[in-house]
């Protein structure tokens, strides 16, 4: 099975690719295969322009992938979710793709009617992932924007536009490319603060990459037995 492991970082997955130097074979830079298994691991930078730049350059390369599997940290928009929680992403929204409107208040591109919210591949205005296991780990709904949100005023806006439990800065662009190009798919990640006003003391990244690492190496593991 070939794998194409995608991560905005190198922090994020660093126990993975280190698990994979020491029990794969190196085949190429970033590239490691073990038995039935073949992973290939692209750093994309920070943000959607750059992952969505970087996933369609890898998909168009002519390599070719049974799965793409794009995992990272992110934020949780409510206290369901605890700090270190391992979830997976079954739809999408671009959150920040639009207007403000004078008071403030945010209209997006499909409700400004400029992209259909049931164009390909959205459908009401989401990205839904049509291979989503909801028994493989918690299932969440997502938003991605280009700039995180940390003033009380902004998120509570956000909490009224949209019902979603987790907020990054990549994963619709992962969404958007392998739905256009027709590749399976899996989002997963863990939650590493709760999106309210920006205090980083408050934040458990190393616990959040430790139960996100512990996941993808698992998953790894099994497949390639």
């Amino acid at each position: 099975m070939k794998i194409l492991l995608v991560a905005a970082t190198s922090f994020e997955l660093a126990p993975t690719e280190e698990w994979l130097r020491l029990n794969c074979q190196e085949i190429g830079n970033y590239h490691f295969k073990k038995d039935f298994l073949e992973v290939r691991l692209l750093l994309t930078g920070v943000g959607l322009p750059l992952t969505t730049y970087a996933l369609t350059k890898m998909l168009s390369s002519g390599a070719k992938f049974d799965l793409v599997i794009n995992a990272g940290i992110a934020g949780a928009l409510h206290q369901d979710l605890a700090i270190g929680d391992v979830v997976q992403v079954i739809s999408e929204q671009f959150a920040d793709v639009g207007v403000e409107e004078a008071d403030g208040a945010f209209t997006s591109v499909h409700d400004l009617n400029l992209l259909p919210p049931d164009q390909f591949p959205f459908t009401g205005g989401k990205l839904i992932n049509p291979d989503a296991d909801h028994s493989f780990l918690p299932a969440v709904d997502a938003i991605s924007v280009n700039k995180v949100h940390g003033y009380p005023a902004s998120i509570e806006r956000l909490h009224q536009k949209y019902k979603a439990d987790i907020e990054s800065m990549e994963g619709a662009a992962v969404f958007y490319v392998c739905l256009q190009e027709q590749i399976r798919f899996l989002q997963i990640r863990s939650i590493s603060n709760y999106v309210e006003a920006r205090n980083r003391e408050k934040w458990d990244i190393p616990l959040a990459i430790n139960q996100l690492n512990e996941v993808v190496v698992n998953m790894l593991a099994t497949l390639a037995k």
